[in-house]
């Protein structure tokens, strides 16, 4: 058995060695928004203490229920180690929010106790978060691959007020030591280089968590799994498997990376124009594809987009990108070439509202038009909720006469995630004791834990968790504590970090949907009575000069309120008086329009 090393892991450099029905945490009936029933803050909860020998707590802090905000601890006696810390997109009822991030309440009285924090790989749902956390974190070293280091360390330049990060870079293979836990790294299959899973021995048992991951036997850039060394670590012993579920709905196997070359050269080979590709700027492996192809048909390469540019550029130091002498150009060098001898590679495949595709589609690009004759490939899936915003983009690239293909016409997308044939494959070789499904949706989770079932892990060994919920894990036990440790959504706008709550939220929502009215009366202070007849104005809720007759009796009704109210009351409650017309008058005007303005009375007393 391990035992805690005296001094901290924080002041050293990695050692590194060349070895190395279930049970368902809404059984409470969970019946509350993600977002309600949840403690804000862990003030009221005691001091950080020293949990018993032999049990180790798996707290998700994110990425349970949902694609993105991925955050996992691991916590045995009082030592903490963090997997990922990631964000999420909003969703389209969260008008004005920039981002969502894990709630580190939990620990804001442990923040000593962290030992380390495993970064998987450069994707913002893993590693989004870090500038808006760190400091809540207390500034703890940071361990990833050599890509996930500069991408974090290059958006670290955004957020100059912070101070620098410590990031040891790891690769395939190393071992390092946090007090408690001896962590090896291992390279697995995802779409952007550098993907490392976690072998995480503890005193009671091996952890695997396989970060995102497909078993993809050709792919572009890295090298195929090592199904030998997961082989390894099953022989060897894995007491609990934390994996990757975004795929566990789709049957069969991940399409490899390598065979969409063949449909994307096809569609080159017929282009008589421009070909602008649209994918994720975090996509090396396709960019470099499309790089490839272009260069086999003599094509010029221009990159749009700032994340693309950016992570190009990371990956070409790396030697991640493989591009040959005077492939890339800038936009402003497109009109040097004719159309059939530029592509362009850009992001806005979602249809985001200031990517570049969406620009060039808007002919509100200034170096790249359409124009009849030229391809434009979504070389991405579609989001769920962005299908409305997608189409309305091709069919305004359709109007200008340029032809498009996406996924679902032919394989120019391979996905990052494991499908079920590949989850059965790493099931069958890690051949762990206890299952915990992470990444995905609830469904996701549900069905890659039955697909363990299926592989035959018994319905007690499996855990369907939700964010906040403590899972405890023994060498015999995997069970639900009856803890649970905040996991609401935090909400960042702009340079706000939880500011906007559900009060907040709420609000923007009706102004969304039925706009705000604001009424102002004058009142003399002296007799009560209005003075004049009272302003309005009216924002997303109705035209005012075509509702003359409405806004006269809601004057009248203004009036009435006022000064009923302030005829018996000595002194008067103004904001009593204030709540009183906004109830009134919220209930005349549905009434009459059947929608629910933010009604905002205004009384001034002069």
């Amino acid at each position: 058995m391990m035992t805690p090393q005296k001094k901290s892991y924080t002041q050293r450099k990695p050692r590194k060695s060349s070895s190395g029905g279930f049970s368902r945490a809404h059984a409470q009936k969970r019946t509350h928004h993600p977002m309600q029933g949840r403690p804000s803050s862990y003030e009221t909860q005691q001091p950080a203490k020293v949990h018993p020998e032999g049990l180790l707590r798996v707290i998700a802090l994110g990425g349970l229920g949902e694609v993105g905000r991925n955050m996992t601890l691991l916590e045995y006696k009082d030592q903490i180690i963090i997997v990922d810390v990631g964000f999420r997109m909003p969703e389209e009822n969260m008008p004005g929010i920039d981002y969502i991030i894990p709630n580190v309440d939990y620990l804001k009285n442990r923040k000593q106790n962290i030992v380390g924090v495993l970064m998987t790989h450069g994707h913002y749902d893993h590693i989004g978060a870090i500038p808006y956390l760190v400091e809540r974190l207390g500034y703890p070293t940071f361990y990833g691959a050599a890509l996930t280091k500069a991408i974090v360390m290059k958006r670290q330049d955004d957020f100059r007020h912070l101070k620098k990060l410590d990031f040891e870079e790891v690769k395939n293979g190393d071992v390092i030591t946090l007090g408690n836990f001896a962590v090896e790294f291992f390279s697995v299959n995802h779409n952007i280089p550098d993907d490392l899973g976690l072998r995480i021995k503890t005193p009671i048992g091996t952890v695997i968590c396989t970060s995102d991951f497909k078993i993809d036997k050709t792919p572009i850039i890295d090298k195929p799994a090592d199904l030998e060394k997961f082989k390894r670590f099953g022989d060897e012993g894995v007491l609990l498997l934390l994996g990757d579920s975004t795929g566990a709905e789709e049957e069969g196997h991940s399409i490899s990376e390598s065979s969409i070359h063949t449909s994307l050269d096809e569609i080159f080979e017929k282009s008589k124009g421009k070909v602008v590709t649209a994918t994720f700027g975090s996509l090396i492996n396709r960019v470099q594809q499309i790089i490839q192809i272009s260069e086999k048909h003599g094509r010029k390469v221009a990159l749009e987009g700032y994340s693309m540019r950016t992570n190009a550029e990371i990956a070409q130091k790396l030697g991640y990108l493989k591009v040959e002498k005077g492939t890339i150009i800038q936009a402003k060098e497109i009109g040097n070439y004719p159309d059939e001898k530029i592509t362009v590679i850009t992001t806005g495949a979602q249809g985001e509202e200031n990517a570049g595709l969406m620009r060039i589609a808007n002919r509100e690009h200034r170096f790249v038009q359409l124009n009849p004759g030229d391809t434009v490939i979504f070389s991405s899936s579609v989001i769920p909720g962005n299908e409305r915003t997608v189409q309305a983009l091709k069919d305004t690239i359709f109007r200008q006469g340029a032809d498009v293909f996406h996924y679902r016409m032919m394989d120019i997308h391979a996905g990052g995630h494991g499908q079920r044939d590949d989850l059965r494959m790493m099931l069958t070789l890690l051949r762990p004791k206890f299952l915990m499904p992470v990444h995905g949706q609830y469904s996701m989770l549900v069905m890659h834990g039955r697909l363990g079932e299926e592989m035959g892990i018994p319905k007690k060994n499996t855990i369907i968790a939700d964010n906040g919920y403590v899972v405890n894990v023994t060498k015999e036990t995997i069970a639900l504590s009856k803890e649970q440790v905040p996991a609401n959504l935090v909400m960042v706008d702009g340079l706000g970090i939880g500011d906007v709550g559900e009060v907040v939220l709420r609000d923007r929502q009706a102004l969304a949907e039925d706009g705000i009215f604001v009424i102002i009366a004058i009142v003399d202070g002296q007799t009560g009575k209005v003075r004049g007849s009272p302003d309005i104005i009216s924002r997303g809720f109705i035209y005012l000069r075509e509702s003359k007759d409405m806004l006269f009796q809601t004057r009248q009704l203004t009036k009435k309120v006022i000064e009923d109210a302030t005829q018996n009351m000595h002194p008067v409650n103004w904001t009593w008086v204030k709540d009183n017309v906004r109830d009134r008058l919220g209930k005349y005007l549905f009434q009459k329009t059947e929608r629910r303005p933010m009604v905002l009375p205004v009384i001034i007393e002069v």
